[in-house]
């Protein structure tokens, strides 16, 4: 099934309340013409009794009755009215009923009661037409002094009149759906201009185009947000992709150097006739730039896990002295082989990853050991701060510039060029990726010949 557009969606919106506003309106003035004429034709009822009384009051009922008949008559107005005059309990002295309507059996208001609109009742004809009627009665001299006066009338010319307006109702109610459709599609298509323009310029956005901004400046209030959001995304992107470029040709020069080498040395093994040590020596140098490949993937695919959010975590609470030990003893060959020094000054408790936490100070361990000035001492600290827990790797180095520890944490990136052979340029960036995932962060700083590398953990 095809999905109505969002013009053809508000346009049925806005036509539909439309109609059921005016159907509601039209419904209401309805019912208060309806109640209106309802009780205008009561109170002419009531007032024609009125009128009978006062007439008969002072006169003698049958002589007016005997001599004026016609009068009767002419004080209904119309065909559709009756009037019956008779002494209760008696037959009628006059009946006036063009129509022939059934008498209506009601109990009359007494003499000295007047009459009020709750006197009048409402009844229906065969044809569902209403009826009104009502019965009082008036002194008089003859007789037993009073008579029954019985009027009523068939509310034909109100049923034509609100059958009427009720057609002219629904009339203007359909007139006013369709105008109100016609104009809704245009007013809702010229109000989506907007994003219809903001859908054209995005499309034209492509690999390309990736440092273009959506420069919207009559853009709605509303579409305001949705324009920043649009640029925003567009300079994340912009950077992934140049970081993602950056990335692939570096990791294509890093690998192109061993992969040279190794075709290099063996080329070279077997251009003529090698002897035993000869070809052991070739082995054992391929094996290093082999070794070295394959540690550069093992970083590489680490990387592309740790990019993934979704990956699990093994949160633990982690002793930091003991971890600290653990790490003293597996670098301090290392640091004897550098003529350095360790101190170890981890103390209390962290939630995290162990083996992760691990990774991320073991390569900053091995990056300040690689880079450190030799009889320097490397300390690893913890410290409490107010937004967390803090670890620090300092060594004693070559001061890092502004511009280098703003690169220090970026794939493939060195400080010292010359010391590429013995470095993926990945060891720092791993740090990084680490402590994203633990949702915390990691700095450089260099200070009177001092690296200091921080980790902060949140609490």
């Amino acid at each position: 099934m095809k999905k109505l557009s969002l013009a053809t969606r508000l346009s049925l919106l806005l036509s539909t309340a439309v109609i059921v506003i005016f159907a509601l309106s039209g419904f209401a003035l309805y019912q208060s013409l309806a109640k209106q004429i309802g009780v205008r034709d009561d109170a002419a009822l009531l007032t024609r009794i009125d009128q009978i009384r006062t007439l008969l009051r002072d006169e003698d009922a049958i002589t007016l009755i005997q001599q004026k008949p016609r009068l009767f008559a002419n004080m209904l107005g119309n065909t559709e009215s009756l009037l019956v005059l008779r002494f209760p309990g008696q037959p009628p002295l006059i009946v006036v009923n063009p129509g022939a309507r059934p008498m209506p059996d009601i109990t009359p208001v007494p003499a000295d009661q007047p009459l009020n609109l709750a006197s009048v009742h409402h009844q229906q004809a065969e044809d569902g037409t209403p009826f009104i009627s009502a019965a009082a009665l008036a002194p008089t001299r003859d007789g037993n002094g009073r008579i029954e006066i019985i009027t009523g009338r068939l509310m034909s010319d109100r049923t034509q009149t609100l059958n009427s307006y009720r057609d002219q109702i629904i009339v203007s109610t359909a007139l006013a759906a369709l105008l109100v459709a016609a104009l809704s599609i245009w007013l809702v298509r010229r109000g989506l201009s907007p994003l219809r323009r903001l859908a054209a310029e995005t499309d034209a956005i492509d690999v390309r185009r990736l440092s273009h901004r959506i420069q919207f400046s009559d853009a709605p209030t509303e579409l305001q947000p949705l324009v920043a959001a649009f640029n925003q995304m567009l300079s994340r992107l912009e950077m992934g992709y140049q970081q993602l470029s950056q990335v692939s040709a570096d990791m294509a020069h890093d690998l192109r150097t061993p992969i040279g080498t190794l075709i290099g040395q063996t080329e070279v093994a077997l251009s003529q006739p090698r002897s035993v040590g000869d070809y052991q020596a070739l082995l054992g140098s391929n094996y290093e730039e082999l070794e070295r490949l394959a540690k550069m993937i093992d970083n590489m695919l680490f990387l592309a896990k740790a990019e993934d959010a979704s990956q699990a975590m093994d949160w633990q609470i982690i002793d930091l002295a003991q971890l600290g030990e653990k790490l003293q003893d597996y670098f301090d060959g290392m640091a004897e082989e550098h003529a350095m020094q360790l101190e170890m000054r981890m103390q209390g408790e962290l939630r995290a990853d162990p083996q992760l936490l691990q990774r991320a100070l073991a390569n900053l361990m091995a990056n300040a050991l690689r880079y450190g000035e030799r009889d320097a001492t490397i300390r690893v600290l913890s410290a409490v701060r107010d937004q967390g827990i803090e670890l620090v790797v300092e060594n004693d180095g070559a001061p890092l510039s502004v511009e280098q520890q703003a690169r220090m944490f970026d794939r493939f990136w060195r400080a010292d060029a010359s010391r590429h052979q013995s470095s993926s340029g990945l060891g720092l960036s791993i740090v990084r990726s680490i402590m994203r995932l633990h949702h915390g962060s990691c700095a450089v700083s260099s200070e009177n010949g001092v690296n200091r590398f921080s980790l902060l953990f949140p609490r």
